[in-house]
């Protein structure tokens, strides 16, 4: 079977508070994207799971504690499979960038191998295990209104220059520099529910995380404005907790004649043009 395993964009990231539990709480518009690993995953005889990275971004993947095999193990665990499994992962999705690769690796071989059925307090486990960003990869697009809670919405055709300079942020460092806390926000739907609308809404919005990265990274404020810059652009921003930037373009032809214009500026960095699944 091969699967294709989307990364997700943050379209805007509240902190509103410090939980007990060490995790932040958070709230986040969000979409998934086409930018995709390729997962290629089969049963096997041997009593030992098979897993392989390969491709552009899989330099940077621990090849002996990951998302994909603390997952297996776990279902093993709470005897939810049986078999062992050799999986090939084409890597396409850099690491450290805030677009959840690992993640979503594991959400859609668990997804895959359980057939959607997954219990609650099954998937809560499996969560904490993986990350809390895990349930973003059951729904394209949607806002976090709290870490337990995803209001889903309807697709909205969005494209996207995504730019990644060579750098690899720690999630835990970033969100351990957060001082302030904003108020959580409430959801209204008829605010968002055309495509202009929510488009505007989020304009307004920011990534609270951005500032923290661009000052231990002055390069992600300096390419977040040549991005900004480019005709067509409606806003850049920081996706998660970097180091991924990415500008949201009124057509797919300026998002890629600004890729173009960039890539002259930045040479040695990764760059990729995305669309909302």
């Amino acid at each position: 079977m091969i699967l294709k395993s989307y990364s997700k964009i943050n379209l805007s990231l509240r902190v509103n508070e410090k939980l007990k539990s060490g995790l932040h709480e958070i709230q986040s518009y969000y979409c998934l994207i086409n930018l995709s690993d390729k997962i290629q995953i089969s049963k096997i005889k041997d009593k030992k799971d098979i897993i392989s990275f390969k491709g552009p971004c899989a330099i940077k993947v621990k090849k002996e504690n990951n998302s994909v095999i603390n997952l297996l193990k776990l279902l093993r665990k709470l005897k939810l499979i049986s078999n062992f499994y050799k999986v090939n992962i084409t890597k396409n999705i850099p690491v450290f960038s805030g677009l959840g690769g690992g993640t979503s690796n594991a959400a859609y071989i668990l997804k895959f191998l359980l057939k959607g059925k997954i219990k609650r307090t099954v998937f809560e486990k499996i969560e904490k295990l993986i990350g809390s960003d895990l349930r973003l990869f059951f729904y394209k697009i949607g806002f976090l209104e709290n870490l337990k809670t995803i209001k889903v919405l309807k697709k909205k055709k969005l494209v996207f220059l995504l730019a990644r300079p060579n750098i690899d942020c720690s999630t835990s460092e970033i969100f351990s520099k957060v001082k302030h806390f904003s108020k959580k926000t409430k959801f209204f739907l008829n605010k968002i529910n055309t495509r202009n609308k929510f488009i505007n809404h989020i304009l307004v919005d920011k990534n609270e995380l951005q500032s923290i990265v661009e000052r231990k990274y002055p390069i992600i404020k300096t390419l977040l404005g040549d991005i900004s810059t480019e005709k067509g652009c409606l806003f850049s921003r920081m996706s998660g907790t970097g180091s991924v930037c990415y500008g949201l373009y009124n057509t797919e032809i300026n998002a890629k004649k600004a890729l173009d214009r960039i890539k002259k500026k930045h040479s040695k960095f990764w760059f990729s043009i995305a669309k909302t699944v």
